[in-house]
Parts: C-alpha cells; structure tokens; sequence
C-alpha cells in the first residue's frame, strides 16, 4: 500500500467518524437492519427530499452479492 492509500484510509476514517458523531441514531439503525432484516430479496426503497421540497426515490432488492459487501463494510466500521 502505498502512502497515499494510506493516507486517503485515514481520511475515510476521519470521515465515518464524523459521520457517526453527526448521525449517531443512523449506525444504531443499520445495526437493528442488518441484524434482523437484510437478506436476499429484502426490497430497500431510498428516499431523499431536499430543502426545496424536491423528491426522489428509488428501490432495490438485495442480492448475495449486496450481502457480501455490506459484510464488508460492516467489518471495516467495526475495527476502529
């Protein structure tokens, strides 16, 4: 790895920390989610509305492969 991998994790890190002081309901929730309701064929719908009023939304069912990334990232949020 190189250093500026190196560096460019460590501001990752910086980031999800921030992310969790600034949301701190949001990792309990995905928490409770990947505990007791991701699997494949879960239907997740994102739904996003701006200041303005403007909305968007989108759905997705979950595959494996979906599960497997999410282990992932949950094995990399879990080891600072």
């Amino acid at each position: 790895m190189n250093f500026n991998q190196i560096a460019m994790l460590q501001k990752l890190k910086s980031s999800m920390d921030r992310f969790r002081n600034n949301h701190p309901k949001f990792p309990l929730f995905l928490k409770a989610i990947v505990g007791n309701a991701l699997e494949e064929g879960t239907l997740v719908e994102i739904n996003v509305t701006t200041p303005e009023g403007k909305n968007y939304c989108t759905n997705l069912k979950l595959k494996q492969e979906d599960l497997e990334f999410f282990q992932t990232l949950s094995e990399m949020g879990s080891q600072h």
